[in-house]
């Protein structure tokens, strides 16, 4: 995609230029086609030919004292009807010695061509209206091409540098000062950037509001393709632009190359940006930074249905977020995918009320746990929520189910799906996990085996305490003996001064081993 200095249309309407002093001056009064004031003008041409129309490419604002078409009406006629068929913008009509008033043939012409007709009422220099307009022109096509390069070499930089695409966007966004907005063709929202309260205003009712706009780039809606090799996969949206049209113009299509590049450099598919998108979305809800009622806009823009919907956040362990998206896809429930961090991957699901929210997520779960095996995959879920300001804490319920048991999955017998009540005591120390007292207790608890150099005696404990101090499961789990096992055993009961075989210190050994691997995630 090339923009050159004479793809360029002008800055100035014809409305513009009437409002310039040195027309002012000239007294102009439109008498015709004032409906069509907001063409633009691309030049500025002085002709007093009554040919002038082969002359002409479009665009031209055409000057005139007439003087070669006075006392014949058909030449009048004919000259107008010429104009409008080079597509002028306009003409200007100098009253003097041809043309005291403005003639009626001309002025009834250009209301049926719907061509701007404007007369001067006062003589008027014709040169001193082309070197404004004209020099004007070209200083603002000069700042489209400045901005065009300024543009294109700091995206450039960007994608350089490894930029994410949320920092190309929001650099364009810093240029067009309007939300920006990229899409794939089906609509949905893949990347915003601008003032979030802006953005948040496009997107409210995304949907209907890009499928109205689809053809138009009226009310500084300006649009650029994105795709490649005659196959396009998206496109870039400036809405509200409040800049003149070319200028967004070019400024969109700018944005549109430096996207297909980093598209083309990532090596990805445009699918990866709708998991950027989604990842955005999840990660500012796991967090809270955000309210949940101000991400609603973004979680409809990006297709997730929200309006009487029942929601299920469920956090899957070492799952691939591709294989869930195609699980997903595959069961048709409707939802999103997003990795989080420390191998957790967040699922949100969204459901119609009438449909048993549990099941359906048992069955999700059953159907990963079938592909992949049951020690390599837990799917932790909160119960389903059906506000959706309540989606936050959900999300943050599900995850801290999967931490509770990230490291115990290969010990308990979970079901297909965990939920809070499942974790038990081992979810409670999560919580409590960072509080100082119960690092405290935990240092001090388990202090004679965090100083021994046998690396082998904290699993046996920890493999002996979750199988509810079950000898023979332990030896079996450690493939040793069970002398072996005694023996190790009973070199634990000597670090720590303690006895395993009493129910109150090795619950409180194990509840300071729960605590002490939480604080090692």
């Amino acid at each position: 995609m090339t923009i050159t200095l004479d793809s360029l249309e002008p800055a100035l309407s014809v409305r513009q230029v009437l409002t310039l002093e040195r027309v002012l001056a000239g007294e102009p009064e439109v008498v015709a086609g004032a409906s069509h004031l907001d063409r633009p003008v691309r030049w500025v041409h002085v002709a007093e030919a009554a040919d002038v129309g082969v002359m002409l490419t479009g665009g031209e604002m055409v000057l005139t004292t007439g003087v070669l078409l006075a006392g014949d009406e058909d030449k009048q006629a004919e000259y107008v009807r010429s104009l409008h068929r080079a597509e002028a913008a306009a003409v200007v009509l100098g009253l003097g010695r041809a043309f005291p008033a403005a003639p009626d043939v001309m002025r009834r012409a250009a209301e049926r061509c719907g061509l701007p007709m404007v007369v001067l009422h006062r003589p008027f220099p014709f040169a001193e209206l082309t070197e404004e307009v004209q020099s004007r022109l070209v200083r603002r096509k000069f700042a489209a091409v400045s901005l065009s390069e300024a543009v294109r070499t700091e995206l450039t930089a960007l994608i350089t540098a490894g930029a994410p695409l949320q920092r190309l966007l929001d650099e364009v966004a810093r240029h067009s000062a309007c939300p920006v907005v990229v899409t794939n063709l089906a609509h949905r929202v893949l990347g915003t950037a601008g003032e979030r309260p802006a953005v948040d205003d496009v997107l409210r009712d995304w949907e209907r509001i890009a499928r109205q706009a689809g053809g138009t780039e009226g009310d500084g809606w300006i649009r650029a393709e994105l795709g490649g090799r005659g196959e396009r996969w998206g496109r870039i949206v400036l809405c509200g632009y409040r800049g003149d049209t070319a200028t967004g113009r070019l400024l969109a299509d700018r944005a549109a190359e430096a996207l297909i590049l980093h598209r083309m450099l990532g090596g990805g598919a445009a699918c990866s940006w709708e998991e950027q998108s989604a990842q955005s979305l999840l990660t500012d809800l796991v967090s809270g930074v955000v309210p949940a009622r101000q991400l609603l806009p973004r979680a409809r823009a990006a297709g997730l249905p929200v309006n009487r919907r029942t929601f299920v956040p469920l956090v899957v362990r070492d799952g691939d977020p591709a294989r869930l998206e195609r699980l997903l896809r595959l069961l048709g429930l409707p939802g999103l995918v997003a990795e989080l961090a420390d191998g957790a991957t967040a699922v949100l699901l969204s459901l119609p009320r009438d449909q048993d929210a549990g099941a359906l997520a048992a069955h999700f779960a059953t159907r990963l746990r079938t592909e992949t095996g049951p020690d390599h995959t837990v799917v932790a879920a909160a119960e389903p929520r059906a506000a959706w300001d309540d989606v936050p804490t959900g999300l943050r319920e599900a995850q801290h189910v999967a931490d509770a048991v990230a490291d115990s999955s290969a010990v308990l017998d979970l079901p297909p799906v965990v939920r809070l009540k499942d974790v038990h005591l081992r979810g409670l120390v999560r919580l409590l996990r960072d509080d100082p007292h119960v690092q405290s207790f935990a240092e001090r608890e388990l202090d004679g085996l965090l100083r021994d150099t046998d690396e082998d005696l904290l699993p046996v404990l920890r493999t002996y305490l979750a199988t509810g101090r079950n000898k023979s499961r332990t030896a079996q789990l450690h493939h040793v003996s069970r002398p072996a096992l005694y023996r190790r055993l009973e070199s634990i009961q000597v670090r720590l001064g303690v006895d395993l075989d009493d129910f109150e210190q090795a619950a409180s050994v194990h509840i300071a081993l729960l605590a002490h691997d939480a604080q090692q995630q």
